[in-house]
């Protein structure tokens, strides 16, 4: 992104607030009041201070901030109606002038497009209403529960964890922005259905909560927003504790981990976290989570350089493993993703023909849609596993396709990674494919 496109969308940004007559002031309380329609938690209590001072940054032409997932697709609910509250997204139109302004900060063509697909969509088949684009279709049964407590029923929460499991199944395949603002009055839901008297379907209840309320956690991660991440995580844990089947809670402890390194590079507290899912993951009948939990355990380990405990845990892992059943209800972990663990775990180890071998039948066997998001991050482990045989532009050409799957799945960990094995190829920089390299990188990921 250059200056100059940086100082064109601060500029029209501008000029679409003052020609509906806002203020700062009023843009910001405008924002904040989409946000509690929308359900978008971690901006519907925030200050309006604070919502202020970002606008002005986004205006700012010495600036860098530009505007996020969640205030793009605020922004476009305000502009994509005129003040009489007519839809207007045409040429010409204040939303067509505020897709101009995302281009000029550099908002990929995905984005710009899921965008205008979003507005669309709500304008011709929902009465304009945006949430009810957004939401499940178990939304109005949220609000009939909240109405009146005593509907609350086995068949209420099933169809609720059903929703769950809908927009989980979509990772990879939409905006992450997306899923959390479709998932975000179900968690809501749940946190006033727990605090009902009732007796109710208490079981259920806890564990529907658990599972909104760790998908939450990732997607809050994922749309860059760790704090809320880290709660909801730690909501989630304390909801799977009500359940006696220990392998809910050690399944949430293995994402939490993941999390907590990702968003932190806290490895001792990471640590911790992946030790205590190993203890739960051993308490519960799930093959599936115990492996994954070793898994997770040993990449801890190996980031470490305790290598020696990551062979030990990789061992584990991998004998689990071998028991898996088909009928696990926590399946999904499995020896084509052990792999990449394992390649990862070599990589520290300073062995990458190990490390290639593992990572490159982790990734051939990653393609359906739902493993996208993994196979991104295990091709640019591939990636730094070619460097490290001494092949930079085989480890280019793997990246070039890793920035392609981050670009299209949003993924936030790929993305580091694929900065992380940039910088290792800082030798290579006079030549050409690494030029071509930091325009694909440039050109897709820009702002992400």
């Amino acid at each position: 992104m250059t200056t100059t496109d940086r100082q064109s969308g601060a500029l029209l940004l501008r000029h679409l607030r003052e020609r509906r007559g806002w203020s700062w002031t009023d843009l910001a309380r405008a924002l904040r009041d989409t946000a509690q329609q929308l359900t978008v938690t971690s901006l519907m209590n925030r200050h309006l201070a604070s919502i202020q001072r970002t606008v002005a940054r986004w205006e700012s032409v010495s600036d860098r901030t530009s505007p996020g997932d969640r205030y793009q697709l605020l922004l476009a609910q305000l502009y994509a109606r005129t003040p009489a509250g007519d839809l207007a997204i045409g040429p010409g139109s204040d939303f067509a002038t505020l897709l101009d302004a995302l281009r000029h900060f550099g908002t990929p063509s995905q984005r710009i497009q899921h965008l205008v697909d979003l507005v669309a969509q709500s304008g011709q088949n929902h009465g304009g209403d945006l949430l009810v684009a957004l939401a499940p279709a178990t939304l109005p049964t949220v609000g009939a529960v909240q109405r009146d407590p005593s509907t609350l029923d086995h068949e209420v929460v099933s169809r609720l964890h059903g929703s769950v499991a809908a927009i989980n199944g979509q990772i990879g395949g939409a905006p992450f922005v997306r899923l959390q603002l479709q998932l975000a009055p179900i968690v809501e839901a749940c946190r006033r259905f727990l605090e009902l008297d009732q007796v109710g379907p208490r079981r259920e209840l806890h564990l529907l909560a658990a599972a909104a309320y760790s998908l939450a956690g990732r997607l809050a991660f994922e749309t860059r927003d760790d704090e809320a991440a880290m709660a909801l995580y730690t909501e989630a844990t304390r909801a799977a504790g009500y359940l006696a089947d220990r392998s809910h809670r050690a399944a949430i402890q293995t994402s939490h981990t993941m999390v907590t390194l990702h968003a932190t590079d806290d490895l001792a507290a990471a640590r911790t976290i992946a030790r205590a899912a190993t203890v739960d993951a051993h308490r519960g009948p799930s093959y599936a989570v115990r492996a994954r939990a070793h898994a997770v355990h040993a990449e801890i380990s190996a980031r470490a350089g305790q290598t020696r405990e990551a062979v030990v845990a990789l061992d584990r892992a991998w004998k689990t493993v071998e028991q898996l059943a088909v009928d696990d209800p926590h399946g999904g972990f499995n020896a084509d993703r052990l792999r990449g663990f394992d390649g990862l775990c070599a990589l520290h180890a300073g062995d990458a023909g190990q490390a290639h071998d593992s990572l490159s039948r982790s990734v051939a066997a990653l393609r359906l849609s739902r493993d996208a998001v993994q196979r991104g991050i295990v091709s640019t482990d591939l990636a730094l596993a070619r460097l490290r045989l001494g092949d930079p532009a085989a480890c280019v050409d793997l990246l070039h396709k890793a920035v392609d799957i981050a670009a299209t799945t949003g993924g936030r960990v790929a993305a580091q990674r694929i900065r992380l094995a940039r910088r290792d190829l800082r030798p290579w920089r006079s030549e050409d494919f690494l030029t071509e390299l930091d325009d694909h990188i440039h050109d897709t990921l820009v702002g992400r």
